[in-house]
């Protein structure tokens, strides 16, 4: 698996278990509670993953330019 994958992987994951924990939370699952917090936490995890993405093209360890570092 390359790190492209594992950071939408990631970033899926936090997405999840942020919704998961605001809906704990917050304690009333309405279903304009659950649409709201499900697009608030789509949009955070979009967020974080372009955050993570940029930081690790910061530091190097993220290959830029989609070099995924694999042989010819």
């Amino acid at each position: 698996m390359d790190q492209a994958k594992r950071l939408k992987l990631a970033a899926v994951a936090f997405s999840v278990f942020w919704i998961g924990g605001m809906l704990w939370w917050n304690g009333e699952l309405h279903s304009a509670n659950v649409v709201i917090l499900t697009v608030c936490g789509a949009i955070g995890g979009y967020l974080w993953y372009l955050a993570m993405h940029w930081m690790f093209q910061a530091m190097r360890l993220f290959p830029l330019n989609d070099d995924r570092g694999e042989a010819p």
